[in-house]
């Protein structure tokens, strides 16, 4: 560092308190109030980025009424006059930026706009306490049904929901791109259980109330966040190299689904001779009654609806923890690099376990494909699209890709990517640029056909290698 002289720095703060410079005084400007996606541009926010959320939340199931208490960590990217964050519903009591009273406005249907007391200096680390309480609503979502907060017919709850879910029971910013930790105290009434994501750090009761904590370590994308309340039955297990398992199950699971799931060390295993070492910190899953219209890869501790307690579905949501949780999405427009990768792992376990033969299942889905089928695209498929074809022509793209390229660039690829870009983001392009790299080939032909196409590919596509049919 160069030191400047006494009359340089008489001059600059002169200058400075004069209007001429803004060496000592930067007002800032508001936050954006989305985070850029196309798909859903007012989702997430900008002007800093989430380290960390410490949230204590007290539910009583009688009532449905929820208080909150959210502290979060962060650090801004910009000066800022104000910031926003993503809650759906809720009423917001009061806010602190800095433990210093902020004031703060709702707009639209999920914007909370925060004035902190003071403006914040770019690249300041801040926290902001945020208190609030309701009774949580989920968003309806036209193709999967509700999302978020959800009730059970036993008078519990559970989250859960994609792209969007964490909005109705906590602010956050809620953006794929910003991944934070996540720590979670939840008091309810004492004969109720809670589950979380990541490792538990214990229970303490106080007269009729049992609190629960729960420290999700793994950096998480906040629908990756999940909360269930229930009457469970715990089962505590630990993976071959000591992570610890809990499987949460409500009441009336079948006995099918206990056995599907005493699997889930070996399912890990076998994920991780695929794709490389296990990336998250805990494991498990939450077992729910309800038949909802989906199961999720809610980080570390999969929620599975009450009909999908089986080994294809378990494979599926925890190789996600690699395709999807560990790698996130940088825009929804990339959301193959989740589902097309996690469907392949069931084709994948299906070769190993019970030798199924992936050429005969190749070519059997290509002859039954219709029109629509290849009109389906893998990239970019346009908001509401997301949740498609990516599960049915996207494993078929990946095998068509494994025999284009070669069996051991493939492989190369699946255990390498994760590693490279672990509790990161990722594009479907960059996915290509690096297959490149690793194949020495130019892929753009074969993606162009495949991901991001939505017609029938070319014979040299859609049967290379050993995958042309028998004459």
């Amino acid at each position: 560092m160069r030191y400047r002289s006494a009359a340089v720095v008489a001059a600059v703060l002169a200058a400075s308190v004069l209007g001429g410079g803004t060496a000592l005084a930067d007002t800032g400007k508001p936050g954006a109030d989305g985070a850029g996606d196309s798909y859903y541009p007012q989702d997430g926010n900008g002007g800093y980025d989430v380290g960390d959320y410490n949230l204590k939340i007290g539910y009583e199931p009688a009532t449905k009424q929820l208080t909150g208490l959210q502290t979060i960590t962060g650090r801004t990217t910009q000066a800022l006059s104000s910031f926003n964050l993503d809650l759906h519903g809720l009423t917001v009591d009061s806010v602190k930026v800095d433990g210093r009273k902020a004031a703060f406005t709702r707009t639209g249907d999920h914007e909370l706009v925060i004035t902190p007391a003071r403006p914040l200096r770019n690249h300041e680390r801040f926290t902001a306490e945020i208190a609030y309480h309701g009774v949580p609503q989920p968003i309806e979502d036209p193709a999967l049904g509700e999302n978020g907060w959800q009730y059970a017919k036993s008078g519990g709850a559970f989250v859960a929901g994609e792209p969007k879910s964490a909005t109705t029971w906590y602010p956050v910013n809620d953006t794929p791109r910003d991944k934070a930790t996540f720590h979670l105290a939840v008091t309810v009434p004492s004969e109720w259980g809670v589950i979380s994501n990541g490792r538990e750090r214990g229970h303490f009761a106080d007269g009729a109330k049992t609190t629960y904590v729960w420290a999700e370590e793994t950096p998480a994308v906040p629908y990756m966040t999940t909360v269930a309340i229930d009457k469970w039955e715990f089962e505590r297990t630990k993976l071959s190299d000591g992570t610890p398992v809990v499987n949460a199950y409500a009441p009336g699971t079948p006995a099918s689904t206990k056995q599907a799931e005493a699997r889930l060390p070996e399912i890990i295993d076998f994920l991780a001779s695929k794709f490389g070492r296990y990336p998250v910190d805990a494991a498990g899953g939450i077992f729910l009654a309800e038949p909802i219209g989906f199961s999720l890869e809610t980080l570390s501790r999969p929620i599975y609806s009450g009909a999908a307690g089986n080994i294809p579905t378990i494979v599926h949501e925890n190789a996600h923890q690699w395709w999807g949780d560990s790698v996130a999405v940088d825009k929804w427009k990339d959301v193959c690099l989740n589902e097309c990768f996690a469907s392949y792992a069931e084709w994948l376990w299906s070769e190993a376990k019970s030798g199924q033969d992936l050429k005969a299942r190749y070519l059997i889905a290509v002859q039954k494909a219709t029109d629509r089928f290849w009109a389906g695209k893998l990239y970019d498929m346009g908001p509401g699209n997301e949740f498609t074809y990516v599960y049915s022509k996207g494993p078929v793209a990946l095998h068509a890709l494994k025999n284009y390229i070669g069996a051991a660039p493939f492989d190369r690829i699946l255990k390498t990517w994760p590693a490279i870009h672990r509790d990161g983001n990722a594009s479907l392009p960059e996915f290509q640029k690096f297959a490149e790299r690793v194949a020495h080939k130019n892929l753009q032909g074969f993606f162009d056909a495949w991901f991001y196409g939505s017609t029938k590919p070319a014979p040299e596509y859609l049967y290379p290698g050993d995958l042309k049919p028998a004459a």
